[in-house]
């Protein structure tokens, strides 16, 4: 018997799943809604979208699905470490054992829509945007949608899947049912997007050589304020600057004229490059919060499931988000062979199975950065280092760095953190005695 699947979220994961479903013959029919509009029909501003790395993880995950890794990988920037660019103008150079491909996120979900719809027909596969999802009745397997903020229809199903970020419907409506337990905070520090467009036209050093192509560009001050930058395939950059919602200078700017005099005074590479319109676009984009998420199960009975961000949303430091996400697919479609595609056995066992690797992504991502504590940041770099060098020379006696354990690996990410829980434990408390004492 065909089952009816329906995803609500047409982002990466949502749409991978879709992949791993359709491709087990016809045991599935996949509907797709997603409340906005088809990104493959309507231009999108890159400045109002954000970059993704995808590290070990989201490769192998795109590996399994025939010719998806040769496109992302075609659309991508191919970065082989990382730039810290000091206060003193110097810069400190980590390289990466295995590298990382950045892209818009955007263009990502485009790139696996359009896989997808070239793969399968309309008898299994259905896309419906402009549908947002007003009411879900897990008993009798039916979801209520708002078509293009007009009509409304109901359908069934016999799966549905959450795929729809931090900020889920569908595990809003878990918390009516038994037993079930969230953990949401927002992280203490906020975020606004920068945009840099190819079109500057300089001959500044700063732009050649001290901003290159294929590397992560990163800043920090002392009061906890970072930045971090990437270079898109068309020449353009794109990246967040992230500050402490209390007591920071960010949200205090009010002209194109103070925006560009706070860069070239704290971020002066960035700053030297920096047109006044991406200043004014920077000045007119809204500060965004960070909403971290940990759920005590994923399913419910034989029918629900949430994955990616509804299941496990975290902090973007580590890039770990899509990847993670994207790992949900490909572990769910290991579970419906293992299980001979009873789904109710699966997704039962994916909560078993992924629960303590989300918690553990989840606090890794939130304390793997010492953020505010200067001789906390040079210990982090220096066990970088040194582990990098150990493990080159003495590979069977000590392994890679924390950095590259989470972004070069396909290790759990619960074993790396009990491995690593010392380390975490102490940047915990360090950021937490900082964040005390900034509030006073």
């Amino acid at each position: 018997m065909v089952k009816t699947v329906a995803i609500i979220g047409a982002g990466p994961s949502g749409v991978l799943l879709a992949h791993y479903l359709l491709r087990r013959g016809d045991r599935y029919k996949v509907d797709i809604y997603e409340r906005r509009s088809d990104p493959q029909t309507i231009v999108f501003s890159s400045s109002r979208t954000f970059p993704v790395s995808l590290t070990q993880r989201g490769i192998n995950a795109l590996s399994n699905i025939e010719g998806l890794v040769e496109i992302v990988k075609g659309m991508s920037v191919e970065s082989t470490g990382s730039v810290f660019h000091q206060s003193n103008g110097k810069t400190r150079f980590t390289p990466r054992r295995n590298p990382i491909f950045i892209l818009d996120r955007t263009q990502l979900a485009i790139a696996l829509l359009q896989k997808l719809t070239e793969t399968y027909a309309q008898n299994r596969l259905n896309l419906y945007f402009n549908h947002q999802c007003t009411k879900l009745d897990f008993a009798s397997k039916t979801a209520t949608f708002q078509k293009n903020q007009t009509e409304e229809i109901t359908i069934n199903y016999d799966l549905l899947i959450g795929a729809d970020g931090a900020k889920s419907i569908v595990r809003e409506r878990f918390l009516s049912t038994e037993l079930f337990e969230l953990e949401q905070r927002y992280i203490p520090t906020d975020y606004k997007s920068i945009f840099l467009p190819n079109s500057v036209e300089t001959s500044t050093k700063t732009s050649t050589d001290e901003l290159k192509s294929g590397y992560v560009h990163a800043w920090r001050l002392e009061d906890g304020t970072g930045v971090l930058m990437v270079h898109q395939l068309d020449g353009s950059m794109s990246g967040v600057i992230t500050f402490p919602r209390d007591n920071n200078s960010v949200v205090a700017l009010a002209t194109a004229a103070e925006v560009l005099q706070f860069f070239q005074q704290y971020f002066p590479e960035i700053g030297q490059i920096m047109p006044e319109s991406a200043a004014v676009e920077f000045l007119a984009r809204p500060v965004s919060s960070i909403l971290t998420i940990s759920c005590s199960h994923y399913h419910y009975k034989d029918s629900v499931l949430l994955i990616g961000d509804a299941a496990h949303a975290m902090s973007p430091s580590l890039g770990q988000g899509c990847n993670s996400a994207m790992e949900d697919a490909a572990i769910i479609d290991g579970l419906l062979n293992e299980y001979s595609d009873n789904v109710a056995g699966a997704i039962a066992k994916f909560t078993e199975r992924r629960k303590s690797d989300a918690h553990a992504v989840v606090e890794l991502s939130d304390n793997v950065f010492p953020s505010f504590n200067k001789k906390l940041i040079i210990e982090f770099i220096i066990r970088q280092q040194l582990a990098q060098i150990l493990h080159r020379l003495f590979p069977k006696y000590f392994s890679p760095s924390l950095l590259e354990l989470i972004s070069g690996t396909a290790i759990p990410y619960s074993t790396i953190l009990s491995a690593h829980r010392r380390w975490i434990s102490r940047v915990k408390k360090a950021n937490q005695k900082f964040l005390g004492s900034s509030l006073k």
